[in-house]
Parts: structure tokens; C-alpha cells; sequence
């Protein structure tokens, strides 16, 4: 959290609202954005101590930890300032609706993308960490010895491989399809996720840029 608190302290509070800056928070997974809250200087330092998003409640006039009463918690992932420094993009793990209403977002329910469409998915690997193993082929993979779906990762990119060069795309993509699943869901027994390798391509091509 050190890089965290670094950052916030260039936050410009006075070009906020009565020390208030403006919070958009997005789904550190599927990008959608989910809400825009307030933040004071106290809930900033309570967001980053406790790792939960923590806003103020200009109605209440007090701190509001998102989650308190529903326990549709934002668990904190990143965030950074726009170019004025007097806005913060916050990055997080929702745990439920980030809405009161119910609904995913407070914009109503997110049109869905095909990469979208992953983070989704993670969560419902995720999810399935919970499940019966007799039931659910996803929790029987994480919660058996992790040499067996290190080995189904290998045994799809070889089927993957072998699809592609017999030049049958459909069956390709089939492959691909079970590969980019038991990867996701190896990369879920590691306790890291797919967005984790996102950032790191991401970094990858942005120090390249530099060069």
C-alpha cells in the first residue's frame, strides 16, 4: 500500500467541495463501471488501512465503508488520479450488487463484451471454490492436488497446438476455449487471477514503448 499512499498524497483537495473530490469506482475485472462517491482525506486513509473502499457520505456527513450494512463490500485493487488530480479511478473487487437496488451497478445493469465476459467468469471460478467437488467439475479441480490441473493446462495447449496446425479452426477455438478456462482456473488455486496477467502484458508493452 506504500505506491498507494504515495499517490494520494498529490490529490488536489482544494479544487474539490468542501474537501471533497469525486470517486469512480470500476470493476477491477470486467472494467464496468459501478458507482461515483465522494472521498475526504480520513477516507482515504481508511480505505487504504483497511484494503475496503471508504467513502463519505455527504447526506450522513460521516465515513461510509461500501458494504457496512449489506456486506457488498469493494475490496481496493488500485486507483489513480486523472490529469487534474482531483479525481480518483478506483479499481476494485466487488462482492455483491454495487448498487442498493440491487443492480450491478448504479447505471443500471452493464452491456456485457466478450472480455467482460472473463471477469464474470473468474468470479464464478471463484465462486466454485465453495461448491461440492462431487457436483462441480471447477471444485474438484481446486480443491485436488494442483499437479492435476497444471496438467489439464498442459493437455489443452497441446490439443490446442494440434488443432491449429491440422488447420481445423473450429476445433481450434473449441481447444482454446478449455485452455484459457483451465488456465483461469489454475491461475485461481494460485490465488492470482487473469487480471494479474493483464497488467503484467500491460507493463510489458508500456516499458517497451519506452524504449
Amino acid at each position: 500500500m506504500t505506491a498507494l499512499k504515495q499517490d494520494l498524497e498529490s490529490i488536489n483537495w482544494n479544487k474539490g467541495q468542501d474537501g471533497l473530490v469525486p470517486a469512480i469506482v470500476q470493476d477491477a475485472n470486467t472494467g464496468v463501471v459501478l458507482m461515483l462517491a465522494w472521498l475526504n482525506q480520513e477516507s482515504v486513509r481508511q480505505t487504504v488501512e483497511t484494503g475496503k473502499v471508504t467513502f463519505y457520505s455527504r447526506s450522513r456527513q460521516s465515513l461510509w465503508v461500501k458494504g457496512e450494512t449489506s456486506g457488498n463490500y469493494l475490496d481496493l485493487v488500485s486507483w489513480r488520479l486523472d490529469c487534474d488530480s482531483d479525481t480518483v479511478l478506483i479499481r476494485a473487487n466487488p462482492r455483491g450488487p454495487a448498487c442498493h437496488t440491487g443492480e450491478p451497478t448504479c447505471f443500471g445493469t452493464p452491456e456485457s463484451s466478450e472480455f467482460s465476459f472473463l471477469g464474470d467468469l473468474q468470479r464464478v471460478i471463484e465462486q466454485r471454490a465453495a461448491a461440492d467437488t462431487q457436483s462441480s467439475y471447477t471444485a474438484e479441480l481446486l480443491h485436488g492436488p494442483f499437479h492435476r490441473v497444471a496438467q489439464k493446462v498442459g493437455e489443452e495447449a497441446v490439443e490446442t497446438i494440434l488443432a491449429a496446425t491440422s488447420r481445423d479452426d473450429d476445433a481450434m477455438i473449441d481447444e482454446a476455449a478449455d485452455l484459457l478456462f483451465h488456465l483461469m482456473v489454475m491461475l485461481t488455486a494460485k490465488q492470482t487471477n487473469l487480471a494479474k496477467v493483464v497488467e503484467r502484458l500491460q507493463e510489458r508493452h508500456e516499458s517497451a514503448s519506452e524504449d
